[in-house]
């Protein structure tokens, strides 16, 4: 059962992708880029089965905590400096604000290791996991990288790259999911999930740095503190308003996870971290493909006047892709679970089931969530996220205190609200209505 599952998600993926390829430029690029690591994901997601043989419950609970800290800082360690890579007319510009993000994604990896070294038991006691204090000295590591490889993977977006983003992936995932079986093996306990997970994130970055030093050497030649200065105050919106933003995003996504960990205990958190693999891994792939590639042409099609339509093109393509395959994933997920990655891990597919509704609505809606940023319009996703944070941890925090049994189910349903919310706003904000986009989707 588990093979034919998988098999039907995967051909009705290709389909859908067939019939998307030939249309345009942007859909190819996006397939350059997604399909260069489709064969990396499944690998991750069938050496699931093996992970969960040799790692307990517990240990993903640890690697939950570890993920929820490392994304929540190395996300606005380049203080959103990295989404305005692509914008500038000039590399020289572009060039200054790669040099910004990588001396804040610097600047934050150091404050990290400092408050690692000197107080590692009153931060594990703040997020509520003694048992990750062995393992602190690995987050600054982990930040810092992170937040390196996402600022140099933002020049390569603005340069087309993709094929070259695409290698870099599949660097990461083989890596990454390589070290954690190998560690696995060896019994080396929580660790070889964290290692992993820190090559998962940063693997590539020497390839890509090599390619835009090879290709740009003249317009980063070119970084000086006068333009360092002036790119900073020209683009200081990204700090000001989407640093905020994003940081409401990935707390509103994480925090729950720490919060969930502390009411229902780490055991739990981590049958919601391999749902959430499962579930993210071909998705999220895809649609952060999807991203860069909009990013990268959307400021064309703006001042062309078509960006409406654009947008529209995107969202009806998103859900043409998307849909079909995450139902059925949620649909088969709570027989499967249990055969696949052995008896303990049946409530991961529950889990699973229930935040499928919420993965259909993040899928359609967040990759042409850019259209804000190239609209200027970071007050707006700023004080959105602040309301998806405030309504996902909010929701956690209530229910964890009423009966902490439900909790993870009420955290899916309201990603759900929120991204509902979201795509209305992301609508108007693009100028496209809803018979636009039937039409895009006929």
């Amino acid at each position: 059962m588990h093979w034919f599952g998988i098999r039907i998600v995967l051909s009705q993926l290709r389909i859908a992708l067939n019939r998307l390829l030939p249309q345009n430029s942007f859909v190819r690029k996006v397939g350059v880029l997604a399909g260069g690591t489709t064969a990396a994901q499944a690998i991750a997601v069938l050496a699931l089965p093996l992970l969960t043989r040799v790692y307990a419950p517990s240990d993903f609970g640890v690697l939950a905590i570890y993920t929820a800290i490392v994304s929540i800082v190395a996300t606005i360690a380049c203080l959103r400096l990295e989404i305005a890579i692509p914008l500038p007319e000039k590399d020289q510009d572009a060039a200054n604000l790669l040099m910004l993000a990588l001396l804040s994604a610097a600047a934050f990896g150091v404050m990290a290791l400092l408050l690692a070294m000197t107080m590692p038991g009153a931060i594990a006691k703040l997020v509520g996991a003694p048992a990750l204090e062995p393992y602190l000295w690995l987050v600054p590591f982990g930040i810092w990288t992170m937040a390196s490889y996402t600022a140099i993977q933002y020049w390569a977006t603005r340069k087309h790259q993709f094929s070259a983003i695409a290698r870099s992936r599949l660097t990461q995932v083989v890596g990454g999911t390589g070290t954690q079986l190998l560690c696995g093996v060896g019994s080396v306990g929580p660790i070889g999930l964290l290692f992993g997970q820190m090559i998962n994130n940063s693997a590539g970055i020497w390839n890509l740095a090599r390619l835009a030093w090879g290709n740009d050497r003249c317009a980063l030649k070119a970084v000086n503190r006068h333009d360092l200065k002036r790119q900073f105050t020209i683009h200081n919106r990204f700090p000001k308003y989407s640093t905020l933003e994003s940081l409401a995003n990935v707390a509103g996504h994480q925090v729950p996870i720490l919060l969930i960990a502390a009411h229902a205990g780490s055991k739990e958190s981590g049958f919601l971290i391999l749902a959430m693999q499962i579930i993210s891994a071909p998705m999220g792939l895809l649609g952060a493909s999807i991203a860069q590639v909009f990013l990268a042409h959307a400021s064309e099609h703006l001042k062309r006047g078509d960006l409406p339509q654009f947008t529209a093109h995107n969202v009806a393509g998103l859900a043409k892709v998307g849909i079909l395959p995450l139902v059925l994933v949620g649909m088969v997920a709570p027989t499967l679970f249990p055969l696949v990655f052995g008896a303990d891990w049946g409530r991961a597919g529950e889990l699973l089931a229930w935040m499928t509704p919420w993965y259909i609505m993040q899928f359609i809606t967040s990759p042409v969530s850019m259209v804000l940023h190239v609209k200027n319009q970071q007050k707006t996703a700023m004080m959105l996220q602040l309301l998806g944070c405030a309504m996902r941890v909010g929701m956690v925090v209530l229910v964890g205190w009423l009966d902490s049994r439900y909790i993870v189910e009420f955290y899916a349903l309201s990603g759900m609200v929120f991204y509902a919310i979201y795509f209305v706003v992301v609508k108007w904000i693009a100028g496209f209505s809803m018979h636009m986009l039937y039409e895009k989707y006929r």
